[in-house]
C-alpha cells in the first residue's frame, strides 16, 4: 500500500486498523464540547503533529498514522484524509471547511476495480499553503510552500510554490 503498487483494501488486517481509527475518529467527533485530552488523543494516531496544530470536528480519517502535521496547522470542520499513504503536511497549513485528500485511487481496468485493486500515493503540502473550502486534493500531488488553493478546486497536478489554483480541474491562475 505504502509503495504505491496495488493492494487489497478488504484484507483483513487493513479493515481492523481502518476500524481503530474510525473508532478514535468517531470518538473525537462526539464529544460535544472539544477537549484537549479529546484532540490528544486523535492526534495519538497520527504519525506526527507539530505544536499548536489544531481540529475542528467533526475530522474522518483511514488510519491516521500516515498522517504528518507540521507546527501550526489548523483544520476547519469537516476534514477526511484518506491516509492510505503518506500525507505531509507543513507547517501553518490552514484548511477551510470540507477539505478532502484523497491518497487512495482505483484502477481504470473493470477487471482490477471488481477484484476490489487500490492504489495509493502519497500527497505532500509544503509549509504556509491554505486549502479554501470544500477543496479536493488527489494522489499523488503536491502542493509548494505559499500556495492558494481556491474553494471547491479539485487538484489533480501538482501546485508550484506561491501559485493561486482555483477550478475543477484546478489550474493556475496567479504565481508569484
Amino acid at each position: 500500500m505504502l509503495s504505491g503498487e496495488f493492494y487489497n483494501a478488504s484484507d483483513p488486517e487493513l479493515v481492523q486498523e481502518r476500524a481503530r481509527a474510525h473508532t478514535i475518529c468517531r470518538t473525537f467527533n462526539s464529544v460535544v464540547e472539544q477537549n484537549t485530552s479529546c484532540l490528544f488523543n486523535l492526534c495519538e494516531q497520527f504519525h506526527s503533529v507539530g505544536e499548536n496544530s489544531y481540529i475542528e470536528a467533526p475530522f474522518l480519517c483511514d488510519y491516521g498514522y500516515n498522517i504528518r502535521l507540521g507546527k501550526g496547522v489548523y483544520f476547519n470542520f469537516n476534514v477526511t484524509i484518506l491516509d492510505c499513504a503518506v500525507v505531509d503536511i507543513g507547517d501553518f497549513v490552514k484548511f477551510g471547511p470540507g477539505v478532502q485528500i484523497y491518497t487512495a485511487g482505483h484502477s481504470l481496468e473493470p477487471d482490477k476495480r471488481k477484484a476490489g485493486d487500490e492504489f495509493a500515493l502519497p500527497v505532500v503540502i509544503e509549509e504556509n499553503v491554505w486549502v479554501g473550502g470544500c477543496a479536493i486534493i488527489l494522489p499523488g500531488v503536491h502542493i509548494g510552500h505559499n500556495a492558494v488553493v481556491g474553494a471547491g478546486s479539485v487538484v489533480t497536478k501538482d501546485v508550484p510554490s506561491g501559485a493561486t489554483v482555483v477550478g475543477n480541474p484546478a489550474r493556475i491562475i496567479n504565481s508569484n
